[in-house]
């Protein structure tokens, strides 16, 4: 929701504990910008409140132990305005919870004890983040590879200059989440400007402006968000971090693609939670087969809400009677999880890569690209 300049954005204050609330509204005061209103009652009687439908933002202080008060707030997440973000108080927190969290389009979760200053930041941050989502786009693809060297980077890529070519306008952005060993900004022959060492560790300094700068525009119109690879050194990037920027782009572009990689870090549920598609990209091998159904059965064992589809990569066609793998192997392998295969066109990919340039750029209208196409933009 949005406030015009001479209307100052209305900030509901929630919840059972009533000092808490109002060290928060002292702190708020002095902002002309906002104007808090408490409601000093449960989360499980707040989307009867008429007042939450018309505010700009919500801050709720709730007892995640308490199931009643979850359900609460889901039924308040459906109450209040389109584009209102709620900023959510909690004691009790796991990555269960935090996944959930961004599964019903949280904006923001704060541990308690927490600062007034701290949910100050955190209302300025998703206010001028826009973190609620459009009402059209924001669609998030995500790519994990099932084993080392399958190509999932140049899926990545050419996913999102799929969906690039196919908008109405250039809003596809490439986020490359390999902090360690990253290439798509290699393969794409461009700068990795992202500072993850810098900004990392100071997640609530990351807004909607500052994530401009480490942006990166390829020629093509394909915006990339991707940090230096830092080769032998620990992954230490704050999960914090990774879900604040995530937010920000998924706010901010029709179109996000995400090279996932293939290590497991504390963030990597997450954001596999928050993706509308999720893709294992394999090989079209014995072990491939098997690694793409063992990583895909996995995932929606561990997160029930994601529904993974394995893409086959390097497919190559044999006769009836020849002694390679068939399609129909793969099917048969890998039943509802198969989501398509991509032809093998090794030459084509390399030159590409050792060009920096997309696979359009040195052949329209390849059949790795008329593959893909039918996988990742095919009607959802």
């Amino acid at each position: 929701m949005t406030t015009s300049a001479s209307s100052p954005a209305t900030l509901i204050l929630a919840g059972p504990d009533q000092p808490l609330l109002e060290s928060i509204a002292a702190v708020l005061a002095p902002m002309r910008s906002l104007s808090p209103v408490l409601i000093p009652e449960p989360v499980e009687h707040m989307h009867r409140d008429p007042r939450v439908a018309a505010a700009s933002i919500v801050v709720v202080d709730l007892d995640a132990r308490n199931k009643e008060s979850l359900a609460g707030l889901r039924s308040l997440m459906g109450a209040v305005a389109p584009g209102a973000p709620v900023i959510v108080l909690t004691d009790a927190f796991d990555d269960g919870l935090a996944r959930w969290f961004l599964q019903i389009r949280v904006a923001d979760f704060l541990r308690k004890p927490v600062q007034a200053k701290d949910v100050l930041r955190s209302c300025l941050q998703a206010l001028s983040a826009g973190t609620g989502l459009p009402d059209q786009g924001g669609r998030t693809h995500t790519l994990i590879p099932a084993l080392g060297g399958v190509g999932n980077t140049s899926l990545a890529i050419e996913t999102a200059m799929l969906l690039l070519r196919d908008g109405k306008e250039p809003s596809t952005c490439l986020v490359d989440l390999d902090f360690q060993s990253g290439s798509c900004a290699e393969y794409l022959d461009i700068e990795p400007r992202l500072n993850a060492a810098e900004i990392g560790p100071h997640p609530e300094r990351m807004d909607q402006q500052l994530l401009e700068v480490m942006f990166n525009r390829h020629a093509s119109g394909l915006v990339v968000l991707a940090a230096p690879g830092r080769p032998a050194q620990p992954n230490d990037v704050d999960p914090a971090f990774v879900l604040r920027m995530l937010d920000i782009v998924s706010s901010t572009f029709a179109h996000v693609v995400i090279d996932l990689p293939r290590r497991w870090d504390p963030w990597t549920d997450s954001v596999l939670a928050g993706s509308n598609a999720v893709y294992v990209v394999t090989d079209m091998t014995v072990p491939g087969l098997r690694q793409g159904r063992n990583l895909a059965t996995a995932l929606a064992q561990r997160l029930p809400e994601v529904e993974p589809r394995v893409i086959v990569n390097r497919f190559q066609q044999t006769s009836m009677f020849g002694t390679g793998l068939r399609k129909v192997d793969a099917e048969r392998a890998l039943g509802p999880m198969f989501a398509g295969a991509v032809a093998n066109n090794y030459a084509l990919l390399r030159e590409a890569i050792d060009r920096g340039l997309p696979l359009d750029s040195v052949k329209a209208g390849s059949n790795v690209s008329a593959d893909l196409r039918k996988i990742v933009c095919a009607p959802a």
